[in-house]
Formats: structure tokens, sequence, C-alpha cells
């Protein structure tokens, strides 16, 4: 798989784990309760979320309650409210900016800043996954550890909701997207990228050669005279005599 198409893959994925965090961000299903009393009549199933609690008659009557009061709801919730509105913010951040240095764009013109702006996007997604993760653990380790209390009475009782699973589901996606946009476009050598066949030496090949080959000259056609003399002829002779009062 190239770059474009791991790019693309980390996107989609991205997207979608933005979609499902947003999802579990607003529906009423954090917490379900079951109640079934001694009528079929009264039983009810109640819902709690973030911003809203939900109680469904068994008549099929359902109503809604908006939580105004942040006091209102248990530590677990409340952490969960800042977290997940961070996830969604950092998620969204990185899903835009990684199509500025994709590399079927050209918003930027060096592939270095293409590929450094991606992997930042990636390092945001990854941060927007841990942001979504932990307030889904923690919500889900608080309603087994009361569901399994003796203390808890039956009526008290809750189980995972739907948005639980939502939650880990995008925590996967962010988690893979931000990996793959990171792994997509190491940030390589422009050297090297530009002149892969240029060499470090281009004169090594012509250095410390190891073969010689005999040159052949073909002999000159006019006789050989020996004319002239070979003492070297000095342009500014030395006099034979020096005269003492040339340096008084």
């Amino acid at each position: 798989m190239g770059r474009v198409g791991k790019e693309t893959t980390g996107q989609i994925l991205s997207f979608v784990g933005f979609v499902l965090a947003a999802v579990c961000s607003g529906i009423p299903m954090w917490r379900v309760t079951s109640y079934i009393g001694a009528n079929i009549v009264t039983g009810q199933i109640v819902w709690d979320g973030l911003w809203m609690n939900c109680v469904m008659q068994s008549t099929g009557q359902m109503q809604c309650k908006l939580n105004e009061s942040l006091m209102s709801l248990t530590p677990d919730l409340q952490t969960a409210r800042a977290l997940v509105i961070a996830c969604l913010i950092f998620a969204f951040i990185g899903f835009v900016i990684s199509f500025v240095g994709a590399k079927c764009t050209s918003c930027l013109e060096r592939d270095a800043s293409k590929a450094n702006t991606v992997i930042i996007c990636g390092c945001l997604i990854i941060l927007a996954a841990v942001l979504i993760l932990i307030p889904v653990c923690w919500s889900a380790a608080v309603t087994i550890s009361d569901f399994q209390n003796p203390l808890t009475v039956a009526t008290q009782k809750r189980e995972l909701g739907a948005a639980i699973y939502i939650g880990w589901c995008s925590a996967v996606c962010l988690l893979v997207g931000g990996i793959v946009l990171t792994t997509s476009c190491p940030p390589q050598s422009t050297f090297y990228q530009k002149n892969p066949g240029t060499q470090m030496y281009p004169y090594a090949p012509y250095m410390n050669r190891s073969v010689y080959t005999p040159v052949y000259a073909p002999a000159s056609s006019q006789p050989y005279t020996a004319s002239g003399t070979y003492v070297p002829v000095k342009p500014n002779p030395a006099p034979t005599a020096y005269s003492p009062r040339q340096y008084i």
C-alpha cells in the first residue's frame, strides 16, 4: 500500500472514530437499569447519560430530563464530560489538518513538511483515542463493581449501556487511524530523495587505477639533430667583480 492509500485509510478510520465518539457522547446509554415490580405494568428502564437521563415505561412511554447540574452526576461521569469533549476537539483538529499534509493536495510544497504535518495529525488522533478510552473504561469499572457489590439494592443495580461499547469501538478506530497516519510517511533526507543516483565522490572511478596499458607513439619522420647548448641561460647574470664601494 502506497503513501496515498495509507493516508486515505487513516483518514477514514479517524472519521469513523470521530463519529462514534460523538454518538457515544450524545446518547443517554452509559448505564442501563431494568426494574420489574410485582406487576409487569410497573416495569421501567432507566438510562443514564452524560447530558440527560431517560425513563422508559413498560407501556412504551419515555421521559427524558437534562442534567442541568454537574454535581448531580457521579465522579466518573463528571470526568467523562470533560474528556469526551477534549477527545472530539483533538480528533476534529487532527482529521481536518490531515488534508493539509496529504500527498494528493498542494497546500504544502515540500514533502518533508507534508510528512511532518501528517505525523502531528496522527499523534493528535492517538491522543483523542486515549481521551475517549479513559472515561469509558472508568465508567465500565464503576458499573461492574456496583453490580457485583452485595450491598447494592437490586433495583439500583445497573448494567453497561450501548454507549460504553460504542466508546470502545471509537477508541479502536481512532487508535488504528492515528497509527496509520503516523507511519504513512516517515521523513526522509532530501539529498537522497532528489538525487538517488548521485555519488558522493564523482571522481572515485578515476582514482587508484591498478591497471596500466602501454601507449604506442609512432616514430617521427624527421631525423634528430643535436643543436644548441644545455647550459641554462640566466636573464640577469651576476657580475664577475664586485666593488666594495657599492655596499658602503
